[in-house]
């Protein structure tokens, strides 16, 4: 038996008070439509069906590449009204679970419960209690306490609003009697609608057995409405993936400043991060790391006992083992440090390697360069990488020595074990061994005056 997964992203979501469709909108840097697809196709023999409608075309831009089947719902009447657009993808043996796409924090252990308690005799429904269910479609049961049907806020009288048993609207049938409970779906509500909810109803009198099961906090059912929700759910998130750091090992300074908007294809053991500190993308982060203050790390591989200082970013890049990057220090894509580097305060690095042992720790650019092992670049050397059109390589041999304020006018190669002296432009290859300077000849004049502000 197949799953068939229909997640409703059709809403407007008026409440965001935003031009961008609700579905959108980002926890962890994924719109909320992605969390709830990844999570929906970890689930075996699953196709996912996306109801589209409000916002459709940018909807489907932004999730370009989604193996998933669109339909649109041109007309918003209600969510029964939206899962009939999928009637004819649904075959009679599948299994059909409903979701939907504003609600984010659902987990996979959550649905496979659910459809585990599908079978031709039952229906599965998660419902939630809530101490103020107010919003919520009500659970009426009997007094076998089974439940009879869901009744909607709006049509509930004064004894069914006392229930404190919430419909979440998350369900799981068989495709045959869906389709069959579909099709007579009527909307004489108060909303004109044609509510999803009213199938249960139906398979009740057919003698069917309403199996609910409950998710292990409330808010992995919270839905986002509006921008409040959509916060306490980025928290709630955070903290979950504050938690899964600390269990395999990592020290969280404070575990309430740290955003994860991503994942970890290797983390080590003895790894401290200081607050602040924001992973985006995947990264790789080997034992012993350090990581201080407001730092982002995206993409990024550091090796065993490496040290990023407070304020620094690295995007793209690599970092050798032992080595030290910051305060204030930025690696930009296809920068890779070997063993024991130090990267300083206010130094960029971009599309350069650096090797074992060199040091570039001050107020320096280095883009497109090739730097040997145990060099040292002076404060404020620049390689002059772009003539406005095309990029240039600038090369530096191991041992050599490059003085502060100088300029590296590429292509050009600096010989192993070189000096330039300080204050330098040098714009051809210097070779090795020796001392390459160029500056001006310095002079004074005797009786100069400063010029002085004329009186008006």
């Amino acid at each position: 038996m197949t799953v068939k997964t229909i997640i409703l992203a059709a809403g407007q979501g008026t409440r965001m008070r935003s031009a961008l469709p609700k579905v959108l909108h980002e926890i962890a840097g994924r719109p909320l439509l992605k969390h709830v697809y990844d999570t929906s196709m970890a689930i075996a023999d699953n196709s996912v069906y996306i109801i589209y409608g409000h916002g459709g075309e940018q909807v489907k831009t932004v999730m370009e590449g989604l193996q998933a089947t669109w339909i649109e719902q041109k007309q918003q009447l209600g969510t029964g009204h939206a899962v009939q657009q999928a009637v004819d993808y649904i075959e009679d043996e599948d299994k059909v679970l409903i979701l939907y796409g504003d609600v984010p924090l659902l987990k996979q252990s959550t649905i496979e419960g659910i459809l585990a308690n599908v079978s031709e005799t039952s229906l599965a429904l998660l419902t939630v209690v809530l101490d103020d269910p107010h919003g919520y479609g009500r659970i009426v049961r009997n007094e076998q306490n089974a439940v009879q049907k869901i009744v909607e806020q709006k049509d509930a009288n004064a004894e069914e609003l006392l229930i404190n048993e919430g419909n979440t609207g998350i369900l799981a049938a068989n495709g045959d009697q869906l389709k069959k409970w579909l099709a007579q779906l009527q909307s004489n509500n108060a909303q004109n609608e044609f509510y999803l909810t009213d199938v249960i109803e139906m398979a009740v009198e057919e003698g069917l057995e309403i199996v609910t099961s409950q998710p292990e906090m409330q808010d992995e059912v919270l839905g986002v409405n509006n921008r409040i929700q959509l916060a306490h759910l980025e928290r709630v998130y955070q903290s979950e993936q504050a938690e899964q750091l600390m269990t395999h090992g990592v020290t969280l300074k404070d575990p309430a400043r740290i955003d994860v908007r991503g994942h970890f294809e290797e983390l080590g053991q003895d790894i401290s991060v200081d607050i602040n500190v924001i992973f985006e993308g995947v990264n790789r982060i080997a034992s012993n790391v350090s990581i201080g203050a407001n730092c982002i790390i995206k993409n990024a591989v550091i090796a065993e006992g490496a040290q990023i200082l407070a304020n620094s970013i690295i995007e793209d890049a690599v970092v050798g083992a032992g080595s030290r990057v910051g305060p204030f220090a930025r690696l930009r894509p296809q920068a890779q440090l070997a063993e024991n580097v130090h990267i300083g305060n206010f130094v960029e690095i971009k599309k350069s390697t650096v090797a074992t042992g060199s040091k570039v720790n001050h107020l320096s650019y280095i883009g497109d360069a090739e730097i040997g092992s145990k060099v040292n670049v002076g404060a404020g050397t620049i390689t002059c990488n772009y003539d406005g059109v095309n990029k240039f390589k600038t090369i530096i041999g191991d041992g050599a020595f490059i003085g502060s304020d100088s300029q590296l006018i590429a292509p050009v190669t600096v010989g192993a074990n070189a000096t330039i002296g300080a204050g330098s432009t040098i714009s051809k290859d210097t070779p090795a061994e020796q001392l390459t300077l160029s500056r001006p000849k310095q002079i004074s004049i005797a009786g100069w005056q400063r010029p002085v502000k004329k009186e008006k």
